[in-house]
């Protein structure tokens, strides 16, 4: 039997791939029992006409307030999709749904949480497309320790479970194959098709390389220890506590021998490093305990849906 699929595409500004789109992923997945889930993120051209003007009970939209950015359009969409996998994809038609049904099975008989896609023949311009895209890859492989050739695909396949429990914050949708790595998930990678982009401009540019390294630092103390920043705090700050009292315990030494230490630049390092040590402590504290008022007293989403639209649009 066949799994339940949604199919979640974020779209923002792409007014004529709606239709080529979902006419390609009708017959992609013909055999398949699946929805279609699409996140308009605040477009303001006609790309939300469009999507109310086609017919289709497979077919729902999912119609931001304002224009988020894609990593908190995609968790709207992963929130509202019903399927065992969650397929998620661009929909400037790069990539192809003709890939999904490969994905799937991948998944199925390795039994993967997430299938990422490799653009083997990426079909972009050299120097504002895939020279940032290089760079972003082997930052977040060099700094995170997962291994994955193209971090950018959008075309990905996961189970449902990972999927709702990635976090998606931010623009941490760069990487989404770290935050799952970092959730225990077993992943691998298959190359897909990349198409010319035929409409629309591209909504990226060299300017995001440095947005990756800013995310990056965020992600990875999101991840690793939102949940215990006493683990990042405490530990920094008890280095610097104990260095600063050998440095002050061997001053104090030379002083009880009769050495003048007043003015060693040794003797302010020592103070500054237990001072520092001491606040870093007790900042760790104080945000060990925000973190669970954060995570005990509310369930908030970062986005609000407009208003989700099913079936027969008119």
């Amino acid at each position: 039997m066949q799994p339940y699929l949604s199919v979640v595409i974020c779209v923002y500004n792409e007014e004529g791939n709606i239709f080529p789109m979902i006419d390609q992923v009708e017959r992609a997945l013909i055999g398949y029992d699946f929805e279609i889930v699409y996140v308009n993120d605040g477009s303001s051209d006609r790309t939300l006409a469009e999507l109310k003007a086609v017919h289709n009970d497979r077919l729902v939209v999912v119609d931001l307030q304002t224009n988020y950015g894609q990593s908190l359009a995609l968790a709207a969409g992963i929130d509202v999709a019903r399927g065992q996998y969650i397929i998620t994809m661009d929909g400037d038609l790069q990539n192809d749904p003709a890939d999904i049904p490969m994905m799937v099975r991948l998944a199925e008989e390795g039994d993967y949480d997430l299938v990422a896609g490799i653009r083997a023949n990426r079909q972009d311009g050299a120097l504002l497309r895939k020279l940032p895209s290089r760079i972003a890859n082997w930052i977040i492989r060099q700094t995170s320790g997962v291994h994955l050739k193209d971090y950018g695909c959008a075309l990905k396949v996961f189970r449902s479970d990972l999927a709702k429990n990635l976090g998606l914050y931010g623009e941490l949708h760069r990487f989404i194959p770290v935050l799952a790595r970092l959730e225990g998930a077993r992943m691998t990678q298959t190359d897909v098709q990349h198409h010319p982009r035929r409409i629309g401009q591209s909504k990226y540019g060299l300017g995001r390389t440095l947005k990756v390294v800013s995310d990056l630092i965020l992600m990875l103390f999101m991840k690793k220890y939102l949940r215990k920043p006493m683990h990042l705090f405490g530990n920094w700050g008890l280095i610097s506590l104990m260095v600063g009292l050998l440095i002050n315990g061997y001053l104090l030494i030379l002083k009880l021998m009769g050495n003048d230490i007043w003015g060693r630049p040794l003797l302010i390092l020592g103070t500054i490093l237990v001072l520092a040590g001491i606040q870093l402590i007790t900042f760790g504290i104080m945000t060990e305990l925000q973190m669970r008022t954060y995570y005990e007293s509310q369930d908030k989403k970062p986005y609000k849906i407009r208003r989700i639209y099913k079936t027969a649009l008119v």
